[in-house]
């Protein structure tokens, strides 16, 4: 069967640098020289995709030229992060291995793959195959070495090199490999189910490692789009880990420049540009985005899987409480204004060991400015993993600090313990305060379980339109330059809060969306909307005043 057709001009050209990189890359060691992994690409895509036309970017050239430092022993750790669409399993799984046992003579190379489905992995073993069987890549490296197997799930050739197609806790046991590649470990169908992400991300870090040959020379080589904050790439972020990182969002977003020891720097310098235009018009990344909606697009096409600015709840929703807005409120800097009612809402944890979720907590109070509007301040928060006598202090603490009136703990197992200790003690002060009454000064507050309607998210939902109308304050500082920076603790929430379903942590988040909702049943945070309709209702069956004598020409007449 004869190959098919490329330009003659370009394809002799291509022929030429291939087979002087054989001359040359016998070591390793050998620095990239012009034309590699992407001249590879070029000349042998016709034997992979016959009736596809190769659209070319430097999108693909950062690829090519972060696989060639695998190659050459630069790193051994690689997390690269691009959109769909980015021919990204092509790359890792079908040219670069086959440019590695051919141009490069290292047909020795053992290569172990992974995706959330084998199905995925098996297809790329099948058009390796195809790339290193045809005739073209023959005439160059047919005597090198020799397939011994040509299976979808495993190739062999007789110089010891294999190439492995398995799936995210697949088979596998005792297959190690001098390059384990890791295209698409999460199903984006099933990313947000935390059992799956979270069992995902255990199987990466308890086993990935003991499938190296080598630990000092062997590379780990992750390619994926970003589905989740705690996705594996999360992970890998959150806990630090020295992995080279080729970030690419589909749009440009200036400061978002990740570790990468190579030195490589996105082209691009205005916001907004396109990675790809040549692949991806403007008017497709619009369509793209308008389809999948915000979060699914963030995540899968800008590497960051909540919306720039935040989902649910946008980041410039939160008003900044500054020395300048204390005036609306009558009150002098750094001070609160008098609140009428004060909670402080709890997410409670499960256990004080430090695998689980700590506790948080939010301090949410309702007053009005100078014009009668009601407002909401966040006026602390904070999360520690606390024993319960320590966690019952630390309550108490808050609720004498900021006179708070009542306590809100999520009616699930962990919350029961803290509210029965709560209400015992609050008895206990309760005899204390009638026999002395010097010691009023102790807090007292009531405690209430709530059982929550609907899940986290649901919940958010339900009190977004309190943030968008501009009723929820937090403190902030200004910069001096006409802009201000939220507390960090104020912050810490605001991120939570921007972050949901995506976030790694959703404890103050949550703690908030509860705090806000027993607001809205106690009929405190109303928009403004519905406090004009309680105006216009009240006005409706108020009594016009009448004066209590009739008056004429400015002379009252109070009788005989």
């Amino acid at each position: 069967m004869s190959e098919p057709p490329v330009d003659e001009k370009q394809a002799l050209e291509t022929l030429k640098t291939l087979r002087a990189e054989v001359a040359v890359r016998s070591n390793r060691k050998l620095q990239a020289r012009p034309g590699g992994l992407m001249e590879f690409v070029r000349y042998f895509w016709s034997v992979v995709e016959p009736e596809t036309k190769l659209v070319e970017g430097w999108l693909l050239e950062a690829i090519c030229a972060h696989l060639e430092a695998v190659s050459f022993g630069k790193i051994t750790r690689l997390l690269i992060n691009v959109p769909p669409g980015s021919m990204k399993s092509l790359m890792v799984n079908v040219f670069w291995p086959a440019w590695e046992w051919g141009a490069l003579a290292m047909p020795h190379l053992r290569y172990v793959s992974f995706s959330y489905s084998s199905g995925l992995t098996e297809r790329d073993n099948t058009r390796f195959r195809r790339l290193v069987v045809s005739e073209r890549y023959k005439e160059l490296w047919g005597d090198k070495y020799n397939l011994e197997k040509e299976g979808e799930i495993k190739i062999t050739n007789d110089k010891t090199g294999s190439k492995f197609a398995s799936s995210v806790k697949g088979i596998g046991t005792g297959e190690r490999g001098d390059r384990v590649v890791i295209d698409d470990p999460h199903d984006v169908h099933k990313s947000e189910s935390d059992v799956v992400r979270i069992d995902t991300v255990r199987w990466f870090r308890e086993t990935i490692t003991d499938r190296l040959n080598n630990l000092d020379e062997s590379a780990i080589v992750i390619i994926m789009q970003r589905v989740h904050q705690s996705d594996i790439s999360g992970f890998i972020l959150e806990q630090g880990w020295a992995y080279c990182h080729l970030m690419v969002p589909m749009e440009y977003e200036p400061g978002r420049e990740p570790f990468n020891p190579l030195g490589w720097k996105d082209p691009r310098t205005e916001d907004g540009d396109l990675a790809w235009p040549e692949r991806f018009s403007p008017e497709a990344v619009a369509n793209i985005e308008r389809e999948k909606g915000s979060f699914a697009y963030a995540g899968q096409y800008q590497q960051r899987p909540a919306p720039r600015g935040g989902g649910i709840i946008q980041r410039n929703w939160w008003r900044p409480y500054t020395e300048a807005e204390c005036g609306k409120f009558g009150v002098p800097w750094p001070k609160f204004p008098v609140m009428s009612y004060t909670v402080l809402s709890l997410d409670t944890a499960q256990t004080e060991k430090k695998q689980n979720d700590p506790t948080a907590g939010v301090v949410l109070g309702v007053t009005r400015d100078i014009w009668e509007n009601r407002r909401l301040i966040l006026m602390w928060a904070w999360t520690e993993r606390l024993e319960l006598y320590e966690l019952i202090k630390k309550i108490e603490e808050t609720a004498k600090k900021f006179k708070i009136d009542r306590v809100l703990i999520e009616d699930k197992a962990s919350g029961h313990p803290v509210a029965q200790e709560l209400r015992r003690r609050g008895r206990i002060i309760s005899d204390v305060l009638s026999h002395n009454p010097k010691t009023r000064d102790r807090a007292d507050f009531g405690v209430q379980l709530v059982t929550p309607d609907g899940d986290k998210v649901a919940r958010m939902y339900a009190v977004q339109n309190l943030f968008e109308c501009g009723l929820i304050y937090a403190p902030a500082e200004s910069t001096g330059m006409g802009d201000f920076l939220f507390k960090d603790w104020a912050d810490k929430v605001i991120c939570e809060c921007a972050d949901m379903p995506k976030g790694t942590h959703d404890d103050l988040a949550d703690a908030m969306s509860q705090a806000l909702s027993h607001m809205r049943a106690l009929g405190l945070a109303t928009l403004p909307d519905e406090d004009e309709l309680e105006d216009i209702e009240e006005r409706k069956y108020r009594r016009e005043p009448n004066p209590l004598y009739p008056a004429y020409g400015g002379l009252t007449i109070m009788g005989t």
